[in-house]
């Protein structure tokens, strides 16, 4: 067993950075030294699963050893790590849709469901201990699944391929995967953190005419402008339903609507907002994975608009993840920028302070 260092969600909305022990890789399975992991707010929520938690599911670092029946990766291999991890063979798998595996079930993290890592290969305080979405990167030690590891690219900083596990990969592929962008399309982007500039990213690389970026912070929109938004709008903090910004939205593109409009605040009460902003026929996706129960007038749904909550941005790591590095490496996407501070493990609350307060685009933990 490997001792190193981990932040531990006790369950309750509390953490604390303890030693856990982490065990050689079993069939199938990878040990990877994190170089850096990124933080993002369900690493927060993560604080209160009700069970104790090995923290964090962004994550780059080198492969150190294999277990059997690895031939995707090798020892000393570069690799960024996929929270959403696909189990090949079911029928999700197969026809495409890995985001929605129904083994490894990602989108029920929450729960002790099948796909699991094997929870005897991490120890704290001598019993086994649950790795956050299988992987638990917010440690110098992960041991996962080879379906959750792909070969990173020589050239990428490992601050800048950490966060392409979660954020990045989510806004770029809601507009590329699932909006499916069109050269020319008129797009809408509402909050503009780490998921909402990556959808300027993608919407921008799809050859979108029109982006505009709505947020309540004119840093945001500065930020927004940086990486792709043609126009901008500030909101008012008191515009329950961002009618008046929608208002404005239309006004710019000329008295209609957005083929596209992302939600991509975190905020319940806006969970809506898009519909607002898309002309009859467009797609409305909400992207930042709002749980609350929230309420909405029907008539925000006509006519024809297709309301859309998806997961992950329809993340296929051996697809996506190599196209985003791709882009990347040739300078049409930016990564480095949108990491606004590195801290050390023990940093992780002031971290969370940041992130919370809207301090920065970006937090990595080297740890």
């Amino acid at each position: 067993m490997i001792p190193t260092r981990a932040a531990i969600a006790d369950g309750n909305g509390g953490f604390s950075v303890s030693e856990i022990s982490v065990g050689d890789p079993g069939p199938g399975e990878v040990l990877v030294e994190i170089k850096a992991a990124g933080i993002c707010h369900t690493d927060h929520a993560s604080l209160s699963w009700k069970r104790p938690l090995v923290m964090g599911h962004e994550g780059a670092g080198i492969v150190r050893s294999v277990g059997p029946d690895v031939g995707s990766v090798a020892s000393g291999d570069r690799v960024v790590l996929n929270w959403a991890i696909p189990c090949g063979h079911c029928i999700s798998c197969r026809r495409g849709d890995e985001v929605l595996c129904e083994t490894s079930r990602p989108a029920h993290v929450m729960e002790r469901s099948a796909g699991h890592a094997r929870p005897e290969g991490t120890l704290w305080r001598g019993v086994p201990i649950d790795r956050s979405f299988n992987l638990g990167t917010l440690c110098g030690w992960a041991l996962v699944r080879q379906e959750a590891v792909t070969r990173l690219p020589d050239g990428v900083p490992w601050a800048s391929a950490c966060i392409v596990g979660c954020g990045v990969m989510t806004g770029f592929g809601s507009a590329v995967n699932i909006a499916r962008v069109q050269p020319g399309d008129l797009v809408v982007v509402i909050g503009c953190g780490g998921v909402g500039l990556n959808v300027i990213q993608g919407a921008r690389i799809c050859g979108a005419g029109r982006i505009v970026a709505v947020d309540t912070v004119p840093a945001a929109l500065e930020r927004a402008r940086e990486f792709g938004a043609t126009d901008v709008v500030l909101a008012r903090r008191d515009d329950g339903n961002l009618d008046a910004a929608s208002a404005e939205v239309r006004r710019l593109l000329g008295g209609r609507g957005a083929d596209h409009a992302f939600e991509a605040t975190a905020i319940p009460a806006l969970a809506f907002a898009p519909l607002g902003m898309i002309r009859d026929g467009g797609m409305a996706l909400q992207v930042s994975g709002i749980n609350d129960a929230v309420s909405v007038e029907m008539p925000r749904f006509m006519w024809n608009k297709t309301y859309v909550t998806p997961l992950y941005g329809g993340c296929r790591p051996s697809r996506d993840f190599p196209r985003i590095f791709a882009h990347y490496l040739a300078g049409e996407l930016r990564l480095d920028e949108l990491v606004s501070r590195t801290y050390a493990l023990d940093e992780l609350g002031a971290a969370f302070g940041d992130m919370l307060a809207g301090r920065i685009a970006k937090g990595v933990v080297i740890p």
